[in-house]
């Protein structure tokens, strides 16, 4: 018998391994399915073969897994898509896939050099010294460069490279007072300029090298980042600290039909005036729909560990960077009665705040500032978070505990960064770093996040180092605070839209949410721990239509 239309599926999935993912926040995975049913966009049944096919109609697009693993989209909580597409166009990639010694480093800046006018700048990122043979001199920088202003952001983005053309167009040299909560490092032989800017001084060379932006070219890159997240499985973006280009450039693509992602803005607190603007027209986190919604708002006190800027209790061990200050704890950019003001005021508006805390002086930083929000206007179901939120000692994991705030974890930084935060922290360290076992334990909500671009979007990198408790090269975060499979993909998926108030619509595969749906080349529950970061994505679907499909890119 013919299924009706009216009653008939739009798409459906049978003779598969189907992780659910429900109940969210139990870690269990909620269990698996055989088959599975959509329709305009939302699931409709789950359940066995026989029970699904009985939903195939004559406009029913009907994929037979023939047993692969289909999981929900992927969550990604804390990211920089914006940054990203504005930096596609003409910025140069020099990450450590790429750049792998200074000597290559400066070739390819001296290549690049020719080929561009007297006057134009040359733009990198992704920079990461340690894995790339150290900082060039700012000697080095200028006879590569032949006279055209540079810049380089570090991978963190914190940290960054000028030659002496630069600081000449910002007209910098070594007398200039850096701007509040940033510095020009100085040799301290010579007091020159080294070259390198810190925090607040390098967003003074960001400022320059980004003032052509516009929506249209933001909108552009965003295309195509886009196009390469999904087919890693990445289904919804948290845009962290977006500015108001990009976000009138994610209405653009709305408007136009271009936006293949669903997204979550998370105001930026760094632009003047924009989050005080939230507030003044009274919009409200949830203001949106399910492609482009308001999550929340962000401040960014705290800095980089990689980079040696985040805020510590205890300095820094290891290498020392000429022109670091000693001893070194780090640096918070906020006097925190600001802070707390500028917090309590998004809070009571009802915008969800969210404060970055990478050490575990910034994470203290970043509580008190929500404990006053709390202590002035209580909120029983807040979700305030922590961002990045990575050495969480004892003492801190009790705060988290007691105030109800989100540990919204960098669990990207295990893969790429932790070589670093070894050397920088130490080996003992590791074991309070990115604590999600006992974070699980204390049942506090840790979702996992890229910091794409700091990081490599590719969610199955920051499983494996969750999983396995190492590095990309094997260093040893500790196995004291591995998680299982499903526990970290609970980081990824439920726990994910559950940090941005999204968990009745995404994050598990149940009826009446988003047809948010991954098909992976194997199975990610049960191949050894260390092939999780070889999983490929052959298929993924937003609201049940295919924005990826691996097949058809070969």
């Amino acid at each position: 018998m013919t299924v009706p239309a009216s009653i008939a599926a739009d798409l459906v999935l049978t003779s598969g391994k189907i992780a659910t993912m429900a109940p969210g926040g139990s870690g269990d995975g909620g269990g698996f399915v055989s088959a599975l049913a959509a329709r305009d966009g939302r699931i409709i049944a789950l359940g066995s073969d026989a029970e699904i096919k009985a939903l195939i109609g004559p406009g029913t697009e009907h994929i037979d897994l023939a047993g692969r693993t289909a999981i929900p989209g992927i969550v990604d909580s804390h990211c920089h898509p914006d940054a990203y597409a504005a930096r596609l166009a003409s910025w140069e990639l020099l990450s450590p896939d790429r750049i792998q010694s200074r000597d290559a480093l400066l070739a390819r800046i001296a290549s690049i050099a020719e080929d561009r006018g007297p006057d134009d700048w040359i733009a990198g990122y992704r920079l990461n010294e340690n894995k790339s043979g150290g900082y060039p001199t700012l000697a080095e920088l200028d006879a590569a460069t032949n006279g055209r202003p540079l810049f380089i952001l570090r991978t963190d983005g914190h940290i960054g490279l000028a030659n002496s053309r630069a600081f000449a167009e910002l007209g910098i040299d070594e007398t200039t007072t850096p701007p509040p909560f940033g510095s020009f490092d100085l040799d301290p032989e010579t007091g020159k300029l080294t070259g390198l800017v810190r925090e607040t001084a390098a967003h003074l060379f960001l400022d320059r090298v980004h003032a052509g932006d516009t929506t249209a070219s933001i909108a552009s890159g965003l295309e195509r980042a886009f196009a390469e997240w999904t087919a890693l499985g990445i289904t919804s973006v948290y845009n962290s600290l977006t500015p108001s280009k990009a976000i009138q450039a994610y209405q653009m693509m709305k408007d136009d039909g271009r936006l293949a992602m669903r997204v979550g803005i998370i105001v930026s607190g760094r632009e003047t005036g924009l989050v005080e603007s939230f507030i003044a027209a009274g919009i409200r986190s949830g203001f949106g729909d399910d492609q482009v919604r308001i999550i929340g708002v962000e401040w960014c006190p705290d800095c980089s560990t990689s980079g040696r800027t985040a805020a510590y209790h205890d300095p820094y061990v290891g290498k020392k960077v000429p022109g670091e200050p000693d001893p070194n704890t780090g640096v918070l950019l906020y006097e925190l009665e600001d802070l707390k003001a500028r917090a309590l005021s998004a809070h009571k508006a009802g915008l969800q705040v969210m404060i970055e805390g990478v050490g575990d002086r910034g994470i203290d930083f970043a509580l008190d500032a929500i404990e006053h929000c709390l202590e002035q206007h209580p909120v029983a179901d807040h979700r305030m978070r922590v961002e990045h939120c990575c050495y969480v000692t004892e003492p801190l994991e009790q705060r988290l505990k007691d105030l109800g705030v989100i540990d919204s974890s960098a669990t990207g930084f295990m893969y790429d960064l932790g070589d670093a935060y070894i050397a920088n922290r130490g080996q003992q360290a590791m074991a309070r770093m990115w604590p999600h076992r006992a974070m699980i334990d204390a049942g506090i909500p840790a979702p996992g996040h890229s910091d794409a671009m700091v990081c490599q979007a590719n969610p199955f990198m920051a499983l494996w180092s969750m999983i396995n408790r190492k590095s990309d090269t094997g260093g040893d975060l500790d196995a004291s605070q591995a998680i299982t499979p499903t526990e970290a993909l609970n980081a990824y998926t439920w726990l994910g839209a559950h940090s941005g108030r999204e968990e009745h619509l995404k994050g598990s595969l149940e009826v009446g949410k988003l047809a948010d749906i991954v098909i992976l080349d194997r199975d990610y529950f049960t191949i050894p721990h260390t092939e999780i970061r070889d999983i490929q994505v052959e298929q993924t679907l937003i609201g049940g239509k295919t924005v990826f499909n691996r097949n058809r890119q070969a």
